[in-house]
């Protein structure tokens, strides 16, 4: 690392490691009667338990260490403050400013933002309100669909959170495009009535080529069920380039705007998150950022051992850089919630998925692991064996509500409570040979980590409380490793690329594509393509 004095701290956390790798997790539980308490954190009506982490007491004080060697409290003040920490871009991050209570001051080059956020989230509200009562109306009478085309940040988390908040949604249906593949665009409104159904056009830039040409492509389906001169009511956008959204014929009261200090991946709090405002009502949203806020106050206020963000943080730089961990899983006890690891994986990946330092030094060591997941307990079914007995050892977070919302189901949720623990304990003492009856094939060597967070249901406030706790993870481990977690320099040249090779197809003709790779393979596909 960059800083001698974490590069130190890393050497010592490698010593711990290669003294409790030689024993076992469960031999860890045998011997500390109080393991679980000592490794577990409530707050609210969450619980953190990372007993099954392969860590010790000495281990773990060392771990404890490492946010003030990184000087965390004052980079984490530096950002709630509206300090420019995005230096590659000079930007502030603030999207903890968006869950802000009215009364709070938080400034960015001298002004005051907490009246601007408010002011646009009243209207946001107050229009989907609007829309749930009946009184904002498309061509064909009262909205029964809403379709947000947006892509990245402006499509995974509003998706993920109408989706995991089924039971609370009493709104019009919401409905999500986000891929250029026309079969998304055109799978989706296949089903819908266009005379009732509005577009929210998510893009700060109103220029991101996937969700234009998505909204070019609907606004001429509209066009052609309802007339050319009724299409632009079925639209309304979130964005800042309020130029474009005029030019598109969406008036700038159908407009909602958000701030450059505001990264696509952490935006779902602000007008990003219209379509849940739509599908929830603006009560349960206020919950959905209360929820946040709360989060956000523990990671302010609750010291390391018993911060939960923070110590999320540790145990992945633990199993990252000093275990060797190249991935981790995301299992989520909830049918509802197949998106989630989804949304993880773009705030993760895409934040400190990096190779050089704030400075611009190389890093020197690993940053983001590999993120993926599936709902369980289909994950079960599917790749826990990897999980269980791959050659890959693979830390996994466990997601669980102690309560289902299917009254006249609770059997079901129990056996599904039951899975969880028991894929756990699973992973963390194995099966030995003799257990196994001689069958070498029946080992499994345990030893396998996990933590788990257990809530008492999953509602609005819980969701965006669990939601800021990762991204307050993600932010802390970018601390850690030393590198920008707010900005995505790596996503630009594909996008270039593309720009350049789309017109080589249209024209039938690759000659002029320079990379003799990319000329080949778009002349392959020329060759192909029906007339």
């Amino acid at each position: 690392m960059a800083d001698p004095d974490l590069t130190k701290n890393f050497e010592t956390l490698t010593a711990h490691w290669h003294r409790v790798s030689g024993g076992s997790i469960q031999n860890l539980f045998d011997t500390e009667s109080d393991r679980f308490s000592k490794y577990s954190v409530r707050f609210d009506e969450l619980l953190f338990d990372f007993s099954k982490q392969h860590i010790d007491d000495e281990a773990f004080a060392a771990l404890c260490g490492l946010p003030e060697v990184a000087g965390l409290d004052q980079k984490r003040d530096a950002m709630l403050s509206g300090s420019k920490i995005n230096t590659t871009e000079g930007r502030s991050v603030l999207h903890t400013a968006l869950r802000a209570t009215p009364d709070q001051s938080i400034y960015v080059d001298g002004e005051n933002v907490v009246p601007a956020v408010h002011e646009v989230l009243d209207r946001a509200l107050a229009f989907a309100e609007s829309i749930r009562a009946g009184d904002t109306t498309v061509s064909g009478g009262r909205i029964t669909d809403v379709v947000n085309i947006g892509i990245g940040g402006s499509d995974l988390g509003p998706k993920m959170a109408v989706r995991a908040l089924a039971p609370f949604v009493d709104g019009p249906e919401c409905h999500f495009v986000s891929n250029v593949d026309g079969a998304d665009l055109s799978d989706t409104v296949s089903k819908l009535d266009l005379s009732t159904t509005l577009f929210i056009i998510a893009s700060k830039s109103f220029s991101t080529q996937e969700t234009m040409l998505n909204a070019r492509s609907a606004f001429e389906m509209v066009a052609s069920a309802v007339g050319a001169d009724k299409a632009a009511s079925h639209f309304c956008a979130v964005s800042t380039n309020l130029e474009a959204t005029r030019k598109f014929g969406i008036p700038d009261e159908r407009t909602f705007g958000f701030w450059d200090w505001v990264g696509g991946r952490f935006s779902v709090w602000s007008a990003i998150g219209l379509p849940m405002m739509i599908a929830l009502g603006p009560d349960r949203f206020q919950d959905f950022l209360a929820g946040a806020r709360s989060a956000d106050e523990h990671f302010v206020n609750a010291p390391t051992a018993q911060n939960i963000p923070v110590l999320m943080a540790l145990l992945g730089v633990w199993n990252r850089n000093i275990a060797d961990r190249q991935s981790q899983a995301v299992l989520v006890y909830d049918d509802r919630m197949p998106d989630f690891s989804r949304w993880l994986q773009q705030l993760d990946m895409e934040s400190n998925g990096k190779q050089v330092t704030v400075d611009g030094a190389d890093v020197t060591h690993k940053t983001a692991p590999v993120i993926f997941g599936e709902p369980g307990t289909n994950g079960q079914h599917a790749f826990y064996q990897m999980l269980h007995q791959g050659s890959d050892i693979v830390p996994c977070d466990f997601l669980i509500a102690a309560n289902g919302h299917e009254v006249g189901l609770k059997h079901h949720h129990q056996i599904l409570l039951a899975n969880c623990f028991a894929q756990s304990e699973a992973l963390m003492r194995g099966r030995g040979l003799e257990e196994a009856d001689g069958n070498v094939h029946g080992v499994f060597e345990g030893d396998r980590p996990s933590s788990t967070l257990l809530y008492r249901e999953l509602n609005p406030r819980q969701l965006g409380q669990l939601m800021a706790l990762y991204e307050h993870k993600i932010f802390v481990q970018g601390v850690l490793w030393g590198i920008n977690s707010f900005d995505q320099w790596g996503v630009e040249l594909g996008k270039e690329l593309a720009n350049s090779i789309e017109p080589a197809i249209a024209a039938g003709d690759a000659a002029d594509i320079e990379n003799v790779a990319t000329r080949s393979l778009v002349s392959a596909a020329l060759e192909m393509k029906d007339s």
